[in-house]
């Protein structure tokens, strides 16, 4: 037996089959009558742009899950993050760290690394996750009855923006190409920590790969 087989069957849990989103979803409310200026404001004021968070992460694919405990340290203004996965008895099984779209991989497993650009996946991802949570100020506006959508371009691609539930937060992060879902990043239960907003649950979808990150929230330590 190898040695990154037997720390792979040690540190990795795989399941079968995907679970449920084990989130509440946000309260259905009436947004017809609310300012969506102030909502992006309100939202701004709230969201952290440098933390440090412990989540537990569970990535789903063809069936199967892996979980691992994700600690994170994000700078959304100076758009930099370094990132380490670990499993449940702290063996390291990961350590990233990026600014702007460069990825440096500091350590994987070889599970991690034989398959495509591992990097450059996870990278994507943090980006898409907590990074630009705010729409610019050129975003056009869709008022809905129970939802309000700020939508901008980016290259080829939409990012759409969705704020809803009783206190006009956040809910879901897309990007559509020629009308089709790229991705989605949902959020769920936010709390108040530092007199800043953090979700308690995050899922990223990724339709073009077909695979999915589901991030609980455990601590938020700045």
């Amino acid at each position: 037996m190898s040695r990154y087989f037997a720390v792979t069957v040690i540190v990795l849990l795989f399941l079968a089959g995907c679970s449920a989103i084990p989130f509440n979803k946000a309260s259905c409310v009436s947004m017809e009558n609310v300012d969506p200026e102030s909502v992006k404001q309100q939202f701004a004021l709230m969201v952290p742009m440098k933390f440090r968070i412990i989540n537990t992460i569970v990535f789903e694919y063809k069936r199967q899950a892996i979980s691992f405990i994700g600690y994170s340290d994000i700078d959304t203004i100076e758009k930099i993050f370094t990132v380490a996965g670990l499993n449940p008895v702290g063996i390291k099984l990961f350590e990233l760290s990026g600014e702007k779209d460069k990825n440096e991989l500091r350590f994987a497993i070889e599970d991690f690394t034989k398959k495509g650009n591992f990097a450059e996946a996870v990278g994507d991802d943090i980006r898409k996750i907590f990074f630009d949570r705010l729409p610019e100020k050129e975003a056009k506006i869709y008022k809905r009855k129970r939802e309000i959508v700020f939508a901008q371009n980016k290259a080829d691609s939409t990012i759409e923006y969705v704020f809803a539930g009783e206190d006009h937060l956040l809910v879901e992060k897309r990007c559509l190409v020629d009308n089709d879902v790229v991705w989605t990043v949902h959020y769920y239960e936010y709390i108040n920590k530092n007199s800043k907003l953090h979700p308690s649950g995050i899922v990223l979808k990724n339709y073009k790969y077909d695979y999915r990150l589901i991030l609980r929230l455990k601590e938020v330590r700045s």
